[in-house]
C-alpha cells in the first residue's frame, strides 16, 4: 500500500490544506507514513509570508532528496509554490510537482502518470472546495474556510499574491461542511479566511450573509460546544460581531485582533487605513460586550521607515491592550510586495534589538495572565497525550495549554482546575462530580 507523508507550515488555513490533502489521498487507496524515509510521496505545505519561511521549505526539500527512499515523489504545495513558480524546478530539479494553494486538489494527477512533472499555480478561485471529497472523520477541532485571499493589500503582505483577492464561499455549502463536521466528530468550530471578518455572501434571493450569521447558524448544533474563528481585521469588526460575544456562550472569550504597529504613520505605510483611536474603540467595545474576553495580536518590528518613536508606540499599545498572546516578526520583504520597494530599510540588528524587546514585554503579559488563571476551573477542549504518554493536553477558552495527568479516562470537553502556570503552559487537574 502506498504511504504518504505531509509536512506542514505556516498558519490554520495551511492545517486545514494539509488535512484535506491527506483525505483527498486516503480516498485514493494511500495511507499515511511514519516518517519521510518510508513515504512513497512528500508533501510539503508551505508558507510564504516571511523570507524565512520560504528558506526553511527550500531547506527541508536539500535534506528530502537525500533521505527519501528511490523512486519516491516530492514536491511543494501552497504559498512558497505559488510564489516559485516554475524556479522550483530549476533550483530542486527532481522535483515532481508545484502546486499553489489553490491548486493541490490536482495532486491526483501525478498518480496517474508519476514521470510527469506537475506544475499548476493558477488562482482558481473555489475550485477545490467543490472538488476534494469529505473528510471520512473530522478531529475534535474543524478548521471550516470561508473565505480564500484577501483585498486590503498590506504592503508588506504577499498574500493577495499567492491566494488572490477576496472571495467569499456560498453561505450554505460552509454550513454543509460544519454540520458535517459535527456529525463526524467536531466540538469545536473554528471559521478560517485571510480576512475572516470580512466574510460576505449575497444568494440568488438577494440576501446577504454575514459571519456573524454563520455563527448563529452554528451555534443552533448540539454537537458543537466551541465556536472561534481567524484572522480578524480590524475594520470588520462590525457591531452586530461584536453584540455576539455577548449573545452568544458558546462562541470562545477570546479573538486575534492584529494591530502590526502603534504608529499611526507606519499603519498608513502599511496601507492599513485605521486610526488607533478606532482600534482601541473595538477593544473596549468588545470588552464591554463580554467583560472576560481577552485579545491577542499580531506586530511586525523594523517595518521600512520605523523611528525609535514609532516603536516606542507599539509598545506603548502592548501595554494598554494587554495581549495576552502574540506573533511578533521582524520586517521581512516579500517579493511582489510594495514595502520591499521602500526606501529607508532597517537593519537587521535594530530589528533583533526592538523584537527582543517587545516579546519580552509580551511574554511577561502572558506569563501574569497565565498564572491570574491559577486556581480557576475552565471547560477545556482535550488535544490529545503528550510525548510521555503519561499526561494529556487540552485547551483552555484562551487557547492556552494545559497538562492533565492521565486517569484513564479521557473526556474530549473536560472541567480542568488550573494549578500552576508558567509563561508557555498550565498544569491542572480534573474536576469531577
Amino acid at each position: 500500500m502506498k504511504q504518504f507523508f505531509i509536512q506542514t507550515f505556516g498558519c490554520q488555513m495551511n492545517v486545514y490544506d494539509g488535512q484535506r490533502i491527506a483525505a483527498m489521498l486516503e480516498s485514493h487507496g494511500w495511507v499515511a507514513a511514519p516518517d519521510i524515509e518510508s513515504a512513497d510521496m512528500i508533501i510539503l505545505n508551505t508558507c510564504a509570508v516571511r523570507e524565512k519561511a520560504t528558506n526553511k521549505v527550500y531547506s527541508a526539500l536539500g535534506r528530502i532528496r537525500r533521505a527519501k527512499k528511490p523512486g519516491a515523489l516530492f514536491g511543494i504545495v501552497g504559498c512558497v509554490a505559488r510564489e516559485s513558480g516554475a524556479d522550483a524546478f530549476r533550483r530542486i530539479p527532481d522535483l515532481n510537482f508545484v502546486l499553489g494553494p489553490q491548486s493541490y486538489h490536482k495532486l491526483p494527477q501525478l498518480l496517474e502518470n508519476p514521470d510527469a512533472k506537475l506544475l499548476n499555480i493558477d488562482l482558481g478561485g473555489l475550485e477545490k472546495f467543490d472538488t476534494l471529497p469529505r473528510m471520512v472523520r473530522s478531529p475534535a477541532v474543524a478548521y471550516i474556510p470561508i473565505q480564500e485571499g484577501c483585498d486590503h493589500c498590506c504592503t508588506y503582505c504577499i498574500v493577495p499574491y499567492t491566494r488572490g483577492r477576496e472571495i467569499s464561499r456560498p453561505f450554505d455549502d460552509i454550513m454543509a461542511d460544519t454540520r458535517h463536521a459535527a456529525e463526524t466528530g467536531a466540538i469545536e468550530i473554528c471559521f478560517l479566511g485571510q480576512n475572516v471578518n470580512g466574510y460576505k455572501y449575497t444568494d440568488a434571493a438577494g440576501r446577504t450573509m454575514r459571519l456573524s450569521d454563520l455563527i448563529r447558524e452554528t451555534a443552533k448544533i448540539d454537537a458543537v460546544q466551541r465556536i472561534r474563528f481567524t484572522s480578524s481585521y480590524p475594520t470588520e469588526m462590525t457591531d452586530d460581531l461584536i453584540a455576539q460575544f455577548k449573545t452568544e456562550p458558546k462562541l470562545l472569550p477570546f479573538l486575534n485582533l492584529p494591530i502590526q504597529s502603534g504608529s499611526p504613520d507606519v499603519l498608513t505605510r502599511m496601507n492599513r487605513p485605521y486610526s488607533l483611536d478606532l482600534y482601541i474603540d473595538i477593544v473596549d467595545k468588545l470588552r464591554a460586550a463580554r467583560p472576560d474576553i481577552q485579545i491577542s495580536s499580531d506586530f511586525i518590528v523594523g517595518f521600512p521607515g520605523e523611528t525609535d518613536a514609532d516603536f516606542d508606540m507599539t509598545m506603548d499599545i502592548a501595554r494598554r491592550v494587554r495581549y495576552i498572546n502574540s506573533y511578533s516578526f521582524k520586517y521581512s520583504p516579500r517579493p511582489h510586495t510594495a514595502a520591499a520597494l521602500m526606501r529607508d530599510q532597517i537593519p537587521e540588528q535594530i530589528k533583533s534589538v526592538r523584537l527582543a524587546r517587545l516579546d519580552g514585554f509580551l511574554n511577561e503579559i502572558q506569563r501574569e495572565f497565565n498564572e491570574s488563571c491559577v486556581g480557576k476551573t475552565m471547560t477545556c477542549l482535550m488535544e490529545g497525550g503528550d510525548k510521555t504518554g503519561q499526561n494529556l493536553v487540552y485547551r483552555t477558552p484562551y487557547m492556552q495549554q494545559v497538562i492533565v495527568a492521565s486517569d484513564g479516562d479521557a473526556h474530549p470537553l473536560a472541567q480542568i482546575k488550573i494549578t500552576a502556570a508558567n509563561k508557555a503552559s498550565l498544569r491542572g487537574e480534573f474536576v469531577r462530580d
